[in-house]
């Protein structure tokens, strides 16, 4: 097992060496078939973890320690269970239809820069399996940092193009305040418990040891980390811009990787949160209000890519409300189904873009549902999922953590059935603009409309499969199921109930929920089949257009007073006091030099007049030592 576990995380780390040194070298047939094999053997041996978690239960495996002092050791352990190897198969299994993908998809890029993509796309794989396979913080917080580093790379890999390096950095900074709140909850652990392995941190026994207000404070700065890193209010502008990156990069950013580590670690460390009541009020409330905010710019938006980006920011919000009203369980389903329905879209977008040559605005496509068949059925299901419409994966996903929200407040219910309304609302405002009606292109355009290749398609059929039995792992007994996902994770978040709710109350949120988004399906359709978006003309409508201007707010109240501040300490400070303070000490020091070297003037006399007057005052010291000392004193004194 220890080698079946290494391997899981060697394969991508091998791809990423072997298509990043050899660059130059290998031909684009040879980067594409290695760099999706590995990731492909990398699922393939994550299969076998699972199954061994199966049959034989959590298997924890030491290879190294990475820190061993006298009174401290952090050991460089890896740990398969229910929750990491789920994570697993999700993870090597979308990362490799992206790979597949994206063989097709990236095949206009010269060779280099062809194997500079999946050197990227692998260390972005192999960080996130740290990430999950760690047992403890400081592991899960290196491979953290490597999605975070990879991310960057990625959504800039046209380096060419200034925009895009500006949403690159964007991303990369907005993590590391994130990442900074991680890094003190370690810290903070490691001063009070002194250890930052799960199987000590995570129990009753070190519970015990810390105080409410640790337990409070530790999980606030482990949200933080999460919001950075799972883009929510306040930290979310900067997956929006992530778009910069090649589609193939957002679906793997935004569906199965990057963006629900924090929704991992908060699982994973669910004791600590259900510790602590205000955290969970904080993770709930954060979760629905960035759901919300999202859907209501995703209605207004017209790029392809950035109605899907902020349909992942809500979606993350609904996970976090999951999170905050103790639904566990059903926060990592809703993970696993928005991995394959999220991935999905994007993969589609991807498609319908490679079809309009690289045209994203909806409102210049229309009619290529018989243009792009296998495209066209394929989104359709992702949006039918996304919407929560049974027997779709969403609904179930969706319908649990709605329902652990009614059972936690009615408010936290109503406000969930909003965003799901406005969810079904846009993701058919992008269909039926995309799809329906008559094309709106350029004659050229539809001249070349054709649908992809096979190595584009076929994930995009695995997926929709996916999309639509996934929910299979997560039927609930009001339906006669036996959520086999909720029994899989009680290992790691208790055998606790989390809807104490009758099934005629569960029928009839249920009813209500699906209703709610089925009306503001056909709405959607009706009112965009024909016609596209017209530039917004109300208040409203340019409100939401342009994004609520939270990009506005932070530029002016955030980004400009630093980038002033700076330019006052390079010009203020760092000019005229620190390198003033340098440079008056080099001067002073000349103009001593200077001054003094003009007593060696070379005339014999003046020497000798020195020397005279030197002896005299020394003599003078010598004879009137006692008088000098009670002068002295008395200064003193």
């Amino acid at each position: 097992m220890k080698l079946i576990i290494g391997l899981i995380v060697l394969w991508p780390l091998i791809g990423f060496l072997f298509n990043g040194l050899g660059r130059n070298i290998w031909s684009k047939k040879v980067i594409a078939y290695n760099a999706t094999g590995f990731i492909v053997m990398s699922f393939v041996f994550s299969v076998l973890a699972f199954l061994n978690v199966q049959s034989n239960g959590v298997a924890t495996v030491h290879y190294f320690d990475f820190i061993n002092t006298a009174n401290f050791k952090i050991p460089f352990d890896f740990k398969v269970d229910a929750l990491s190897s789920l994570f697993l198969l999700v993870i090597t299994g979308v990362g490799s239809l992206i790979h597949l993908y994206s063989t097709a998809y990236m095949k206009e890029e010269e060779a280099p820069h062809y194997a500079r993509y999946f050197a990227y796309l692998n260390l972005f794989v192999f960080s996130m399996l740290l990430l999950v396979l760690g047992d403890n913080y400081v592991i899960m917080f290196i491979g953290w940092e490597g999605v975070g580093l990879c991310s960057y790379l990625l959504i800039g890999y046209w380096f060419t193009n200034a925009t895009y390096n500006y949403a690159a950095k964007k991303a990369f900074i907005m993590n590391r305040i994130g990442d900074l709140g991680f890094l003190l909850a370690i810290f903070w652990l490691i001063v009070k418990l002194g250890s930052v392995s799960y199987d000590s941190v995570l129990t009753a026994q070190s519970l015990a040891k810390l105080s409410t207000t640790d337990i409070t404070a530790i999980t606030l700065l482990l949200f933080v980390g999460a919001m950075g890193k799972s883009a929510q209010i306040p930290l979310f502008t900067w997956l929006p811009d992530a778009m910069a990156g090649p589609t193939p990069v957002s679906a793997l950013i935004h569906a199965a990787t990057m963006v629900t580590a924090g929704i991992y670690m908060i699982t994973r460390s669910n004791i600590l949160f259900s510790a602590s009541e205000l955290t969970q009020h904080v993770v709930a409330i954060v979760g629905i209000s960035t759901a919300l905010l999202a859907a209501t710019i995703a209605i207004k938006q017209n790029d392809i890519k950035k109605v899907l980006a902020y349909s992942t920011v809500s979606q993350l919000g609904y996970m976090f409300l999951g999170l905050g009203v103790g639904a566990y369980s059903g926060a990592v389903f809703h993970v696993i189904t928005h991995a394959f329905f999220k991935a999905l879209l994007f993969l589609g977008a991807g498609s319908v873009i490679h079809a309009m040559h690289h045209e994203q605005d909806i409102r210049n496509m229309g009619g290529l549902k018989s243009k792009l068949p296998i495209t066209h059925i394929t989104f359709l299901i992702g949006c039918i999922a996304i919407a929560g419409i049974p027997p779709f994966s969403g609904f179930f996903s969706k319908d649990e953590i709605l329902a652990a929200a009614f059972a936690k407040s009615p408010i936290y219910w109503a406000l969930g059935v909003v965003g799901a309304a406005m969810t079904a609302f846009y993701m058919f405002r992008l269909y039926a603009t995309t799809f329906l009606g008559q094309f709106r292109g350029t004659h050229d355009q539809e001249h070349h409309l054709h649908e992809s290749p096979s190595a584009m398609t076929l994930p995009l059929i695995i997926l929709a499969v996916a999309s639509a039995v996934a929910g299979a792992i997560g039927i609930p007994e009001l339906m006669g199921g036996h959520h086999w996902l909720s029994h899989q994770l009680i290992p790691i978040v208790g055998d606790v109930k989390e809807v104490a709710l009758s099934h005629s109350t569960e029928w009839v949120l249920m009813g209500a929920s699906v209703s709610i988004a089925v009306i503001a399906l056909f709405i959607a359709i009706n009112r965009y089949k024909r016609q596209a978006d017209a530039t917004p003309q109300t208040a409203l409508g340019k409100f939401l257009y342009n994004k609520w201007y939270v990009d506005e707010l932070y530029e002016n109240a955030i980004v400009q007073p630093l980038n002033k501040f700076a330019r006052f300490l390079k010009e203020v400070i760092e000019k005229n006091v620190i390198d003033g303070a340098v440079n008056g000490a080099g001067k002073l020091v000349q103009f001593s030099a200077r001054k003094i070297r003009l007593v060696q003037n070379g005339q014999v006399g003046y020497y000798i007049l020195f020397t005279v007057i030197g002896i005299i005052v020394l003599f003078l010291c010598w004879f009137n030592d006692v008088a000098i000392l009670r002068f002295l004193s008395h200064l003193k004194k």
